[in-house]
């Protein structure tokens, strides 16, 4: 079979052909956990549409638990890149990149965009933030307590304002807004007669 090749860098393992196929899922007991990351201008936005929440410029994920990121961008091109944990995946309109990664302990690391974006790159940064699953667990229920819904209305507020941005959350996400964003390729997400019908 196949020899395991392990690295360490910064606290975080590659196993096997990982790091020349990081769209491929890791080799992992534990259940991934799914984040949906959106390049806008001078910020990241980060949905976790399993714990129905988003978070922007700041990266909150479980130590020890794979993590499958999906990445566009509602801007021009970007780069998603966390030093600490390895690979960087571009952020294109209108496409769906995979990225496989994982923390193997907590700590906190800095997120950047890698491909230069224009005026407000040097913005493009964002905390990770790797801590125990229960402390994630206990982050994305305080999460959903407080802050705006992430619905169409609000992302596109969020996407015309070209500015930097301080870290802040949403207690709630529209279903499907993420595929909503790759489908329309960059254009403005805009409300239809059918919202809110979509099957879920």
């Amino acid at each position: 079979g196949e020899a395991l090749i392990v690295i360490f860098l910064g606290g975080i393992t590659w196993i096997g052909s990982h790091q020349l196929a990081p769209e491929r899922p890791l080799d992992s007991k534990v259940r991934p956990i799914t984040v949906q990351v959106v390049a806008l201008d001078w910020k990241w936005l980060f949905i976790y549409p399993e714990q129905g929440v988003a978070s922007v410029n700041r990266l909150v994920v479980p130590a020890g638990t794979p993590i499958a990121f999906r990445v566009t961008s509602a801007t021009v091109m970007n780069s998603f890149f966390v030093p600490q944990l390895g690979s960087q995946i571009y952020a294109m309109s209108g496409m769906d990149a995979k990225l496989h990664l994982q923390a193997d302990r907590p700590g906190r690391f800095m997120g950047i965009s890698a491909h230069y974006s224009g005026e407000g790159f040097a913005d493009m940064n964002f905390a990770v933030d790797a801590v125990p699953p229960a402390q994630f667990a206990a982050w994305a229920s305080r999460t959903r307590s407080a802050g705006p819904v992430l619905d169409i209305a609000g992302f596109m507020k969020l996407a015309q304002v070209s500015a930097a941005s301080k870290p802040f959350s949403y207690r709630a996400v529209q279903p499907r807004l993420y595929d909503r964003i790759v489908a329309n390729a960059g254009a403005p997400v805009r409300e239809t007669a059918q919202s809110g019908r979509e099957s879920h």
